[in-house]
């Protein structure tokens, strides 16, 4: 687990996200208290529950993109999961335990793809050693030692061709084994894991291996061989159980529109509030920390950080059950962004949007440029539009951005070589007959 300080972990994050200090302190001492955990003495370690979170603010504040900024600095497992789907039509009853099993879904993958990127040298070079064989067979009779020699020689040119490119064009015929793992997910219905896991083994003894032959070129041919031989290398045991083990100790959930579970103050006893009563009983276990059985195996939640988020508008966190609000013992307000955060949010962070368009287009050959009062009239009409309409925070600067840029989009193509400056005047020509026309900027903007 990284061990970023507190103040590291807020600086980091104010590398993407302008603003919302509270949030950023509250998630930077949740995280370090992980570390921390992990070097008190062990017979305290297991009683050291982590402090969940809960965000209240608008959309579009940034409420997500902090939680998953943390997650990826940590190197942590991160789902996010949006609370209010436990009560829609068709989602009544929905298995909330599904929650873990998609995390741990996740963190295999996640480590199973830095197992990879280990072995993925060796892979390259079992790969080649088979690209080989197809490129040049032994003969039926076998070798004499001159041919012996010869063929050594041989060979090594091939794969020195083959490294320089020089045998791109050539095509081969690669034979790939598939086994019967779709066909085993296919038969198991979600949540009868231990159902799948006995049909995998099952099928595992008794179905033969299949093999699919493909024509394929010889660049292809070794990256489908790579990835044959980089699953052959990997133990599947030890990155479960790794995977697991980061669910436990590192796994954070986002709980998102957790305001829409939350009955109202007053209400009856019967309807809507009863579902949603319903719905944090039935999340309870897991935040208070219980075992979920997988198809992986049992998987703790006891400290799994779960952030819960949501705009409170016709709630509050008191309408929560007690024990449900009990979980959530840290609150933090994001504050509603303004015309000057929007400025920044288009100019500061390294990910900003002006620099992303300006990237986007400059595969085209085609060099944009916006003017810093330009920049500020985009963030102007982004408020004036919040504020007449829905408010969708920075959401809405893609928006604008969008209809800004849609023309200069799809002529890209031949702008090549062109440069292309954004100034007041192209914003207001292309923005302001949608704003005078109030209906319109509702559906555009």
């Amino acid at each position: 687990m990284a061990d970023f300080t507190p103040r590291e972990i807020v600086s980091e994050l104010d590398r993407y996200i302008v603003g919302q200090r509270a949030a950023k302190r509250a998630v930077a001492v949740a995280l370090r208290n992980r570390w921390r955990r992990l070097r008190v003495p062990e017979a305290l370690r297991d009683e050291i529950a982590p402090k969940n979170i809960i965000m209240i603010g608008p959309t579009g504040v940034g409420k997500t993109e902090i939680s998953r900024r943390l997650a990826k600095l940590a190197g942590a497992p991160f789902l996010k999961v949006e609370a209010s789907k436990f009560t829609e039509v068709g989602y009544v009853g929905r298995d909330v335990e599904s929650i873990i099993r998609d995390l741990t879904e996740l963190a295999i993958g996640m480590v199973r793809q830095e197992e990879r990127e280990k072995v993925r040298v060796r892979a390259r070079e079992l790969a080649e050693d088979r690209l080989l064989d197809l490129l040049l067979p032994p003969p039926a009779s076998g070798f004499t030692a001159p041919e012996q020699r010869d063929q050594r020689d041989t060979r090594e040119k091939l794969r020195q061709m083959v490294r320089d490119g020089k045998l791109d064009e050539r095509t081969v015929e690669v034979e790939v084994t598939k086994g019967a793992a779709q066909a085993i997910e296919v038969l198991a219905p979600q949540g009868l894991e231990d159902v799948e896991a006995n049909l995998r083994e099952m099928f595992q003894n008794f179905m033969p291996k299949r093999s699919k032959k493909t024509r394929c070129t010889v660049p292809e041919a070794i990256e489908i061989l790579t990835a044959e031989e980089a699953t052959r290398l990997l133990d599947m045991e030890a990155i479960t159980k790794e995977a697991i083990r980061r669910v436990e100790q590192s796994g954070i959930v986002f709980l998102d529109e957790i305001d829409k579970i939350a009955g109202r103050t007053g209400g009856t006893h019967g309807g809507p509030d009863v579902s949603r009563e319903g719905v944090q009983r039935d999340l309870l276990p897991i935040v208070e920390g219980s075992t979920v059985s997988t198809k992986h195996g049992p998987v703790r939640t006891d400290h799994v950080l779960f952030i819960a988020s949501g705009a409170f508008h016709s709630a509050k966190p008191s309408d929560l059950v007690p024990e449900f609000q009990g979980r959530f013992p840290i609150r933090v307000e994001l504050d509603s962004l303004t015309q000057d955060d929007f400025i920044r949010i288009l100019t500061e962070p390294e990910n900003a949007l002006t620099r992303q368009y300006v990237a986007l287009l400059a595969t085209e050959g085609v060099a944009l440029d916006f003017e810093p009062a330009a920049v500020a009239e985009i963030a102007r009409i982004a408020a004036e539009v919040n504020a007449r309409t829905e408010n969708i925070g920075a959401r809405r600067l893609h928006t604008v951005l969008e209809r800004l840029l849609e023309e200069i989009a799809f002529d890209a193509p031949e702008l090549t070589g062109r440069a292309i400056l954004i100034d007041v005047p192209t914003v207001r020509a292309r923005l302001d007959p949608v704003l005078r026309d109030q209906d319109l900027s509702r559906f555009i903007l």
